[in-house]
């Protein structure tokens, strides 16, 4: 009888714990539900930003009047459906953010509380700075080579040997007849990308918090993270070196930066486990100060 009191009693506190995860999922599949409502409500003017820069490429290749096409009647509905989930994900992540963060809270101590919240806010700020880049300086850039390259094809179609313009009876013109969800989905492609790679602070930071990483191995495996980032910036971005060489030197850049902040986490938590005595030789003590005054060699990018 005794046993199954114990076995009734230490269930409760995991029954406790998945109503609260219930009742935390309850609240953000909520936030996420109104978000995109509202989303859907302005889809129209979301859609028109997001197609900005294949506009603007349009009309400077020479078209006055840049028009889309949709080829089927439910087409433009989802397409808006998928604009809407994708900015509700984006507005109602602060309010899941912080359902997570009530979940989990209870059960940090106080140093992981403070450790964790700066994450939770850098993370959304980070991706919303990797869509913007993607949006204002990426995407123009795909769109002037796609559309570029078309235009530059139809005109040499259009030139004879001699230099004089074929007849107008004569040949193929080729024209751009963009649909709007194929168009949307480069646009919506790129975003994500690179508001995924603008994690990679935020990831390898955690990770060295968790020990899983060192600046030192970062900073070893620096080659391999640059061939890694050249694979990456081929695949996410058009065959176009000025775009992939831009994707480059900002995720390396981010790389860099993630090794001096791992770097800062080790330093802080050595500082802790000396002030709390962990450190009682001297040949530990110098090793620290190394690492402390920045004189570690090996630790250097």
């Amino acid at each position: 009888m005794s046993h199954a009191d114990d076995i009734e009693d230490s269930s409760a506190p995991l029954i406790e714990h998945l109503a609260e995860l219930r009742t935390r999922l309850i609240r953000s599949v909520l936030a996420f539900v109104v978000a995109m409502i509202f989303c859907f409500s302005f889809g129209s003017a979301i859609l028109d930003f997001l197609l900005v820069p294949i506009e603007q490429t349009m009309r400077d290749l020479g078209n006055p009047n840049p028009v889309m096409q949709y080829t089927a009647p439910q087409e433009y509905f989802f397409t808006l459906v998928r604009i809407s989930m994708v900015g509700g994900l984006a507005l109602s992540f602060p309010i899941i953010a912080y359902q997570l963060w009530r979940f989990v809270a209870p059960g940090l101590y106080k140093n992981e509380k403070s450790a964790f919240l700066p994450f939770l806010i850098a993370s959304p700020a980070l991706f919303l700075l990797g869509a913007a880049f993607a949006q204002y300086v990426v995407v123009p850039m795909a769109m002037q080579f796609f559309l570029g390259f078309a235009d530059a094809a139809s005109i040499l179609t259009a030139i004879v040997q001699d230099g004089t313009v074929k007849d107008s009876t004569k040949g193929i013109d080729i024209v751009f007849q963009g649909k709007v969800n194929e168009s949307l989905d480069i646009t919506l492609k790129m975003i994500v990308a690179f508001g995924l790679c603008f994690q990679l602070p935020v990831l390898l930071t955690l990770m060295g918090k968790a020990g899983l990483v060192s600046s030192e191995g970062l900073a070893n495996v620096r080659k391999y993270a640059i061939v890694a980032i050249l694979v990456v910036a081929a695949l996410v971005t058009p065959p176009d070196v000025v775009t992939q060489l831009i994707l480059f030197v900002v995720v390396f850049g981010l790389y860099e930066i993630s090794i001096w902040l791992v770097r800062g986490v080790e330093r802080r938590r050595d500082r802790r486990l000396r002030e709390e005595g962990y450190f009682d030789d001297e040949e530990d003590e110098e090793g620290l100060d190394d690492i402390l005054n920045g004189d570690d060699e090996d630790l250097k990018p």
